[in-house]
């Protein structure tokens, strides 16, 4: 299933929906009101339980017909963020090409990380698809991109091994991981990647069971049209088994919190020369199976 948070106009209210054939948005509130008591928020969806997950499911399966005001064209909804995280747990330099690269333009350790690199992000930060991303140049001048695999946590995962950590994903989405690479202080990311706006999220959360593999998804990143970023979840460093299995070791995970996995090579400090994003640039993530997540730059 592929879940999204839309509404009918910018200001509207938002729905809870689920994307048929690729064009269609059903509004599952409405839809299911008489059979099934389904919450209006994605997290708390997820929060409910996988019992209420299939009951849905199933209902979306078999159902012939639905009410003519429980159907929206995908073309004439605006989407928003899936939702608003717990918890944004970001992960650094878990691309083999990234960590060379990074190495050169970022001064960060030229050899392999042995153990996940992790950083917290506020839900402040999280924006939704078309919303602007906010650029202050009082505080950066170095507004760089990182396309991410998003894992979205489906239950309560504390001390999780790597054989079960699998059992614990809804599903999955895109983070662009924007970053003011020149706010990097004394080498924490917190406010260099944690400010409001720095982590578009969506288009839509694509379930675990229909994703299939996530470890054979192509991403890429353009800006204004260019490419960037090319590379595959198949190249990263610390699998999503493993990670789910380090941080769980010692922070509990719950009901729709977010792991970003990484970025693949491609950042903007990394080109020659040192290229970042400005006001009036549009930045779009593309992940294979998921979709396209685009955004402005807009001058605050």
């Amino acid at each position: 299933m592929r879940f999204v948070n839309f509404s009918l106009g910018t200001g509207g209210a938002r729905h809870l929906g689920v994307v048929l054939d690729g064009a269609l948005v059903l509004d599952l509130v409405p839809a299911l009101q008489s059979v099934i008591d389904v919450p209006n928020d994605l997290r708390d969806y997820i929060a409910a339980g996988p019992d209420l997950h299939r009951r849905v499911a199933q209902a979306v399966a078999t159902t012939q017909s639905w009410p003519t005001e429980a159907i929206r064209s995908l073309d004439e909804v605006v989407l928003h963020a899936p939702f608003r995280p717990g918890k944004l747990i970001g992960v650094g330099l878990n691309y083999v090409e990234h960590v060379e690269e990074s190495s050169r333009s970022l001064d960060t350790d030229e050899n392999l990380p042995t153990r996940p690199v992790l950083f917290s992000t506020p839900g402040t930060a999280v924006i939704g698809p078309d919303e602007p991303i906010l650029h202050n140049s009082e505080l950066t001048e170095q507004l760089d991109w990182e396309c991410e695999l998003a894992v979205i946590i489906g239950d309560i995962a504390k001390s999780v091994t790597e054989d079960d950590a699998m059992n614990h994903v809804f599903g999955y989405s895109i983070v662009n991981d924007i970053s003011a690479r020149d706010q990097r202080r004394s080498g924490q990311w917190f406010f260099s990647k944690g400010q409001d706006s720095y982590k578009p999220f969506g288009p839509m959360v694509v379930t675990a069971d229909e994703l299939g593999d996530p470890h054979t998804l192509q991403l890429s990143l353009t800006v204004n049209g260019e490419q960037r970023q090319n590379g595959n979840s198949r190249h990263m460093l610390f699998k999503i088994p493993q990670l789910i299995a380090d941080i769980t070791s010692g922070v509990t995970l719950e009901p729709g919190d977010i792991i970003a996995t990484g970025s693949p090579q491609g950042v903007g400090a990394a080109m020659t020369p040192p290229t970042y994003l400005t006001p009036g640039d549009v930045v779009a993530a593309t992940i294979e199976k998921i979709g396209t997540l685009a955004n402005p730059v807009k001058a605050v």
